[in-house]
Protein backbone atom coordinates (compact mmCIF):
# COMPACT_ATOMS: atom_id res chain seq x y z
CA UNK A 1 0.00 0.00 0.00
CA UNK A 2 1.38 3.41 -0.55
CA UNK A 3 2.15 5.66 1.77
CA UNK A 4 -0.24 8.86 3.24
CA UNK A 5 0.26 11.71 0.98
CA UNK A 6 -1.77 14.05 2.54
CA UNK A 7 -1.65 15.80 5.77
CA UNK A 8 -4.55 15.15 8.19
CA UNK A 9 -6.10 16.87 11.13
CA UNK A 10 -8.65 15.81 13.48
CA UNK A 11 -10.89 16.89 16.60
CA UNK A 12 -13.35 14.41 18.78
CA UNK A 13 -16.07 16.25 20.52
CA UNK A 14 -17.66 13.51 23.16
CA UNK A 15 -19.65 13.71 26.27
CA UNK A 16 -19.67 12.32 29.75
CA UNK A 17 -22.07 11.17 31.75
CA UNK A 18 -22.21 9.89 35.61
CA UNK A 19 -19.14 7.92 34.67
CA UNK A 20 -15.46 8.14 35.52
CA UNK A 21 -13.77 8.88 32.15
CA UNK A 22 -10.12 8.26 33.17
CA UNK A 23 -9.32 8.27 37.26
CA UNK A 24 -6.69 9.92 38.77
CA UNK A 25 -4.45 6.79 40.38
CA UNK A 26 -2.49 9.43 42.16
CA UNK A 27 -5.82 10.98 44.23
CA UNK A 28 -7.74 8.11 45.20
CA UNK A 29 -8.97 7.36 41.07
CA UNK A 30 -10.89 10.51 40.75
CA UNK A 31 -11.94 11.67 37.60
CA UNK A 32 -8.41 13.71 36.03
CA UNK A 33 -9.42 17.52 36.83
CA UNK A 34 -7.04 20.10 35.38
CA UNK A 35 -6.07 22.90 38.71
CA UNK A 36 -8.82 25.23 37.69
CA UNK A 37 -11.33 22.23 37.62
CA UNK A 38 -11.83 21.21 34.25
CA UNK A 39 -12.14 17.47 33.51
CA UNK A 40 -8.73 15.70 31.58
CA UNK A 41 -8.33 12.08 29.66
CA UNK A 42 -5.03 11.49 29.07
CA UNK A 43 -3.50 10.90 25.46
CA UNK A 44 -2.70 7.93 26.91
CA UNK A 45 -5.70 6.72 27.49
CA UNK A 46 -7.68 7.90 24.22
CA UNK A 47 -4.73 5.37 22.38
CA UNK A 48 -5.58 2.10 24.73
CA UNK A 49 -9.44 2.49 23.64
CA UNK A 50 -8.29 3.46 19.62
CA UNK A 51 -6.01 0.41 20.19
CA UNK A 52 -8.61 -1.80 21.34
CA UNK A 53 -11.15 -0.90 18.83
CA UNK A 54 -8.54 -1.68 15.94
CA UNK A 55 -7.92 -5.39 17.88
CA UNK A 56 -12.20 -5.46 17.59
CA UNK A 57 -11.78 -4.41 13.54
CA UNK A 58 -9.09 -7.47 13.84
CA UNK A 59 -6.31 -5.71 13.29
CA UNK A 60 -2.30 -6.64 14.55
CA UNK A 61 -1.79 -4.52 17.88
CA UNK A 62 1.42 -4.61 19.91
CA UNK A 63 0.55 -2.92 22.77
CA UNK A 64 -2.36 -4.74 24.44
CA UNK A 65 -3.47 -4.99 27.92
CA UNK A 66 -4.06 -7.69 29.55
CA UNK A 67 -7.79 -8.09 30.47
CA UNK A 68 -8.18 -7.19 26.14
CA UNK A 69 -5.77 -9.26 24.22
CA UNK A 70 -6.67 -11.85 21.55
CA UNK A 71 -3.22 -13.78 21.58
CA UNK A 72 -0.91 -15.78 24.73
CA UNK A 73 1.53 -13.35 24.75
CA UNK A 74 1.43 -11.45 28.29
CA UNK A 75 4.39 -9.23 28.07
CA UNK A 76 5.65 -7.21 25.23
CA UNK A 77 8.83 -9.13 25.03
CA UNK A 78 7.00 -12.45 24.29
CA UNK A 79 5.14 -11.17 21.88
CA UNK A 80 7.98 -8.95 20.00
CA UNK A 81 9.92 -11.97 20.26
CA UNK A 82 7.83 -14.31 18.85
CA UNK A 83 6.31 -12.31 15.94
CA UNK A 84 9.93 -10.55 14.94
CA UNK A 85 12.02 -13.95 14.92
CA UNK A 86 15.72 -13.04 14.67
CA UNK A 87 14.85 -9.46 13.60
CA UNK A 88 14.62 -8.48 17.16
CA UNK A 89 18.84 -8.30 16.81
CA UNK A 90 19.07 -6.32 14.11
CA UNK A 91 17.50 -2.59 13.93
CA UNK A 92 16.94 -2.21 10.57
CA UNK A 93 14.98 -5.38 10.11
CA UNK A 94 12.95 -5.06 13.78
CA UNK A 95 12.16 -1.28 12.04
CA UNK A 96 10.50 -2.77 9.03
CA UNK A 97 8.92 -5.83 10.24
CA UNK A 98 7.42 -3.97 13.17
CA UNK A 99 5.79 -1.83 11.00
CA UNK A 100 4.80 -4.29 8.38
CA UNK A 101 3.28 -6.41 11.37
CA UNK A 102 1.07 -4.22 14.02
CA UNK A 103 -1.18 -1.26 12.70
CA UNK A 104 -0.41 0.66 16.49
CA UNK A 105 3.32 0.58 15.64
CA UNK A 106 3.68 2.41 12.45
CA UNK A 107 0.12 4.74 13.65
CA UNK A 108 1.75 5.78 16.86
CA UNK A 109 5.48 4.57 16.95
CA UNK A 110 6.62 2.40 19.64
CA UNK A 111 10.01 1.75 21.82
CA UNK A 112 11.64 -1.33 21.64
CA UNK A 113 13.78 -1.67 24.72
CA UNK A 114 14.32 -5.75 26.03
CA UNK A 115 17.30 -6.25 28.10
CA UNK A 116 19.38 -9.13 27.25
CA UNK A 117 22.35 -11.30 28.56
CA UNK A 118 26.09 -10.26 29.31
CA UNK A 119 24.59 -6.77 29.26
CA UNK A 120 23.75 -6.73 25.51
CA UNK A 121 19.95 -5.80 24.83
CA UNK A 122 17.90 -3.59 22.00
CA UNK A 123 16.55 -0.30 22.41
CA UNK A 124 15.23 0.67 19.14
CA UNK A 125 12.70 3.74 19.02
CA UNK A 126 10.22 4.02 16.43
CA UNK A 127 8.00 7.75 15.42
CA UNK A 128 4.83 7.33 14.59
CA UNK A 129 2.92 10.22 12.24
CA UNK A 130 -0.45 9.69 14.71
CA UNK A 131 -0.43 12.23 17.33
CA UNK A 132 -3.50 13.07 19.76
CA UNK A 133 -4.01 15.47 22.62
CA UNK A 134 -5.17 14.75 25.78
CA UNK A 135 -9.14 15.68 26.19
CA UNK A 136 -10.13 18.64 28.10
CA UNK A 137 -13.74 19.18 29.12
CA UNK A 138 -15.26 22.61 27.78
CA UNK A 139 -16.35 23.74 31.29
CA UNK A 140 -15.88 22.78 34.75
CA UNK A 141 -16.93 19.61 35.52
CA UNK A 142 -18.82 18.83 39.07
CA UNK A 143 -17.56 15.20 40.66
CA UNK A 144 -20.03 13.35 43.04
CA UNK A 145 -18.48 11.02 44.74
CA UNK A 146 -20.17 7.49 46.94
CA UNK A 147 -19.03 5.94 49.78
CA UNK A 148 -20.15 2.04 48.63
CA UNK A 149 -19.45 -1.23 50.71
CA UNK A 150 -18.49 -4.89 50.05
CA UNK A 151 -19.90 -7.21 52.11
CA UNK A 152 -19.39 -11.17 50.96
CA UNK A 153 -16.73 -13.21 52.21
CA UNK A 154 -13.76 -13.32 49.88
CA UNK A 155 -11.82 -16.15 51.28
CA UNK A 156 -12.49 -19.10 53.63
CA UNK A 157 -15.61 -21.37 52.77
CA UNK A 158 -18.21 -18.54 53.13
CA UNK A 159 -19.92 -19.90 56.49
CA UNK A 160 -18.31 -16.41 58.02
CA UNK A 161 -19.40 -13.23 57.26
CA UNK A 162 -16.47 -11.38 56.35
CA UNK A 163 -16.68 -7.73 57.40
CA UNK A 164 -17.53 -4.72 55.70
CA UNK A 165 -15.20 -3.35 53.23
CA UNK A 166 -15.51 0.48 52.51
CA UNK A 167 -14.48 2.35 49.55
CA UNK A 168 -15.82 5.51 47.01
CA UNK A 169 -16.66 5.66 43.83
CA UNK A 170 -16.30 9.31 41.58
CA UNK A 171 -18.57 10.28 38.61
CA UNK A 172 -18.50 13.09 36.71
CA UNK A 173 -21.93 14.35 36.46
CA UNK A 174 -21.63 16.07 33.16
CA UNK A 175 -18.92 16.74 30.91
CA UNK A 176 -18.30 17.83 27.13
CA UNK A 177 -14.87 16.90 26.55
CA UNK A 178 -12.94 17.38 23.18
CA UNK A 179 -9.24 16.41 21.84
CA UNK A 180 -7.09 17.01 18.87
CA UNK A 181 -5.12 15.26 17.12
CA UNK A 182 -3.07 15.27 13.31
CA UNK A 183 -1.69 13.06 11.19
CA UNK A 184 2.21 13.82 9.54
CA UNK A 185 2.61 12.03 6.08
CA UNK A 186 6.78 12.83 6.45
CA UNK A 187 6.45 10.40 9.44
CA UNK A 188 3.99 8.27 7.68
CA UNK A 189 6.57 7.54 4.99
CA UNK A 190 9.50 6.33 7.46
CA UNK A 191 6.35 3.49 9.01
CA UNK A 192 4.66 2.52 6.05
CA UNK A 193 1.49 4.41 7.46
CA UNK A 194 -1.35 4.94 4.38
CA UNK A 195 -4.19 6.21 3.31
CA UNK A 196 -6.32 2.86 4.34
CA UNK A 197 -4.33 2.79 7.59
CA UNK A 198 -5.53 6.52 8.50
CA UNK A 199 -9.13 5.28 7.38
CA UNK A 200 -8.84 2.21 10.13
CA UNK A 201 -7.89 5.33 12.53
CA UNK A 202 -11.06 7.12 11.93
CA UNK A 203 -13.45 4.55 12.14
CA UNK A 204 -11.74 3.22 15.53
CA UNK A 205 -11.90 6.81 17.15
CA UNK A 206 -15.56 7.22 15.65
CA UNK A 207 -15.96 3.86 17.55
CA UNK A 208 -14.10 4.80 20.55
CA UNK A 209 -16.74 3.79 23.21
CA UNK A 210 -17.91 1.35 21.70
CA UNK A 211 -17.06 -2.22 24.10
CA UNK A 212 -15.50 0.01 26.23
CA UNK A 213 -18.24 -0.27 29.30
CA UNK A 214 -16.96 -0.61 32.96
CA UNK A 215 -18.27 -0.14 36.30
CA UNK A 216 -16.87 2.66 36.03
CA UNK A 217 -18.36 3.58 32.81
CA UNK A 218 -21.93 2.09 32.31
CA UNK A 219 -22.96 1.34 28.89
CA UNK A 220 -23.71 4.43 27.26
CA UNK A 221 -22.51 7.17 30.14
CA UNK A 222 -19.50 7.88 27.02
CA UNK A 223 -20.72 9.06 23.47
CA UNK A 224 -19.39 10.47 20.50
CA UNK A 225 -20.88 13.69 19.36
CA UNK A 226 -19.16 14.70 16.39
CA UNK A 227 -15.93 14.02 14.84
CA UNK A 228 -14.15 16.47 12.50
CA UNK A 229 -11.46 15.37 9.95
CA UNK A 230 -9.44 17.56 7.85
CA UNK A 231 -7.92 16.62 4.57
CA UNK A 232 -5.27 18.45 3.16
CA UNK A 233 -4.21 18.68 -0.25
CA UNK A 234 -0.52 18.12 0.20
CA UNK A 235 1.87 16.65 2.51
CA UNK A 236 2.78 19.95 4.31
CA UNK A 237 -1.37 21.18 4.31
CA UNK A 238 -2.46 24.25 3.90
CA UNK A 239 -3.02 25.15 7.03
CA UNK A 240 -0.88 24.73 10.51
CA UNK A 241 -3.17 22.09 13.04
CA UNK A 242 -3.18 24.46 15.26
CA UNK A 243 -4.50 27.09 13.05
CA UNK A 244 -7.21 24.12 11.78
CA UNK A 245 -7.99 23.19 15.38
CA UNK A 246 -8.94 26.69 16.75
CA UNK A 247 -11.64 26.58 13.76
CA UNK A 248 -13.64 24.58 16.47
CA UNK A 249 -15.94 26.68 17.88
CA UNK A 250 -17.92 25.42 21.49
CA UNK A 251 -20.11 27.22 23.34
CA UNK A 252 -23.66 26.65 25.68
CA UNK A 253 -26.44 28.02 23.90
CA UNK A 254 -28.08 31.03 24.70
CA UNK A 255 -29.72 30.98 28.14
CA UNK A 256 -28.23 27.53 29.39
CA UNK A 257 -26.15 28.10 32.75
CA UNK A 258 -25.31 24.84 33.58
CA UNK A 259 -25.25 22.39 30.85
CA UNK A 260 -26.75 18.81 31.68
CA UNK A 261 -25.96 17.35 27.87
CA UNK A 262 -24.39 17.97 24.24
CA UNK A 263 -27.83 19.66 23.17
CA UNK A 264 -27.12 22.32 25.54
CA UNK A 265 -23.89 23.08 23.31
CA UNK A 266 -23.20 24.86 19.92
CA UNK A 267 -20.77 22.86 18.24
CA UNK A 268 -19.51 24.39 14.61
CA UNK A 269 -15.90 25.03 12.62
CA UNK A 270 -14.99 28.27 11.10
CA UNK A 271 -14.37 28.07 7.68
CA UNK A 272 -10.79 27.93 6.10
CA UNK A 273 -10.63 28.32 2.36
CA UNK A 274 -10.09 25.32 0.42
CA UNK A 275 -10.27 23.03 3.41
CA UNK A 276 -13.56 21.99 5.05
CA UNK A 277 -13.66 19.14 7.47
CA UNK A 278 -15.83 15.80 7.24
CA UNK A 279 -18.20 15.96 9.60
CA UNK A 280 -18.90 12.52 11.23
CA UNK A 281 -21.78 11.36 14.20
CA UNK A 282 -22.16 8.07 15.41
Amino acid sequence: MATLENKIDFALVFSVKNANPNGDPLNGNIPRMTLDGHGELSDVCLKRKIRNRLLDFGEKVFVQSDDYRNDEYRSLRNRAEAMLGKAIKNESELRKLANETWIDVRSFGQVFAFKGGEGKGISVGIRGPVTIQPAFSVDAINVTSLQITKSVSGEGDGTKKASDTMGMKHSVDFGLYVTYGSINPQLAALTGFSAEDAEKIKKAILHIFDNDASSARPEGSMEVIKLFWWKHDSKAGQYSAAKVHHTVKIAKKDGVQEAKSADDYDISTSDLSGLKPEVLTF
